[in-house]
């Protein structure tokens, strides 16, 4: 299932992905607890800015359109600047909606009951829609192989990106050393799209980075990148 994490880039706070494997019968409800069981993802970059304790109270429901998250924990006035607040709130709207694959508004509740307003900055009595995704997530993303994993030689990456004319940049550096470098394509440019590339490695532990292509050439915001660390065996 899909969990979502924050991350601070160089343009700011922005949604990174992750994929966790789990034996459930209820994906949404176990989409919100992996996404609240640790302080990070698998990748140490991205991050749970929830407080800690914070847990669901009930399973969560969908009815009339609007999915329900009722959660406990959160600690009398708890509080968080407003950017990594309003990230942190859609960081658990895409998480169940990609649990559910719905783009339904979510009502957060906080022991049974509404809440006018969370971490002191962010309005929660209606429920919560969905952020253009394009001004929240990542624009490059690396889905496989997972930070940390042992894999086979080639390595195959796959991820999503959303970028210009489609062009996905990448390197693979060992011991700080970039070793092997190249430009990939995503399916579609501008958009989400997913893209992937097989680069031959001998046995080691390296470095895997993806980042979008510049065509200011520096003179334009900071360019969104990800990395992963794997071991080739």
């Amino acid at each position: 299932m899909p969990v979502y994490y924050v991350a601070d880039t160089g343009v700011g706070f922005r949604l990174y992905r992750e994929f966790h494997r789990v034996t459930t019968t209820d994906p949404a409800s176990d989409a919100v607890r992996e996404m609240l069981s640790a302080s990070t993802g698998i990748d140490p970059d991205y991050r749970t800015h929830w407080p800690s304790g914070t847990r669901l109270a009930a399973p969560v429901t969908t009815s009339g359109g609007v999915i329900t998250v009722d959660l406990t924990g959160l600690g009398a006035g708890a509080q968080m600047g407003s950017e990594l607040a309003a990230m942190s709130v859609q960081q658990l709207v895409f998480t169940v909606q990609g649990a559910l694959q719905s783009t339904d508004p979510v009502r957060l509740l906080v022991d049974g009951e509404p809440v006018g307003e969370l971490f002191g900055v962010i309005g929660t009595a209606e429920p919560i829609r969905r952020a253009d995704q394009y001004a929240v997530r990542s624009l490059v993303q690396i889905d496989e192989p997972a930070h940390g994993a042992r894999v086979a030689g080639p390595v195959v990456v796959r991820g999503e990106a959303a970028v210009f004319e489609a062009t996905v940049a990448w390197e693979v550096r060992r011991d700080g050393q970039v070793v092997r470098s190249g430009f990939t394509t995503s399916a579609e440019g501008q958009r989400f799209a997913p893209f992937s590339f097989e680069v031959p490695l001998p046995p080691g532990t390296y470095e895997i980075v993806v980042r979008e292509d510049d065509p200011s050439g520096g003179e334009g915001r900071p360019v969104f990148t990800d990395t992963k660390t794997v071991v080739v065996s």
